[in-house]
């Protein structure tokens, strides 16, 4: 089995953009004071597969199993659908999460069906940091997957 030495393109803008880490950041504190009923985890970890941001993959995956989610339900985001491990209020999230991720697969990425669905399960304010958490995971795919960020050297 050969190897091969991964590198990335350039250092990761947002360390090497100043201010732009910060910025992420402070996203990040203003999401968790929603204090969603889901594990973030799984919903960073789902955007990440689809957006093959082996970087977030990687993260997002160990940090499941370190906050407690069991391995079972880690290894079944990519097929939820067909999982018996995840709730209602997951799966409307993982939902969510696809359609946001995949804006440009149907002409309406969020029908009124879907956002009824989440609404039953989240309120407002907890769909809001929703929305803004699915965006900001696929801010950290897009810029690791521009350039080339390495799995497990964070």
């Amino acid at each position: 089995m050969s190897t091969t030495t991964l590198t990335a393109r350039q250092a990761n803008p947002a360390v090497s953009t100043d201010g732009a880490l910060d910025a992420l950041q402070a996203l990040n504190t203003a999401i968790s004071r929603a204090r969603l009923p889901i594990s973030r985890e799984l919903i960073h970890l789902r955007a990440s597969q689809i957006n093959g941001c082996s970087v977030c993959v990687d993260m997002h995956a160990k940090g499941a199993r370190k906050g407690g989610e069991s391995e079972e339900r880690v290894f079944a985001v990519g097929a939820w659908r067909d999982s018996p491990y995840f709730t209602d209020a997951e799966r409307a999230a993982f939902a969510l999460t696809e359609a946001l991720t995949r804006l440009a697969d149907t002409a309406d990425p969020v029908p009124d069906e879907l956002w009824d669905e989440v609404s039953e399960h989240f309120d407002e304010p907890q769909r809001a940091a929703l929305v803004l958490d699915i965006a900001q995971i696929n801010v950290w795919n897009r810029v690791n997957a521009a350039t080339r960020q390495v799995a497990g050297a964070w």
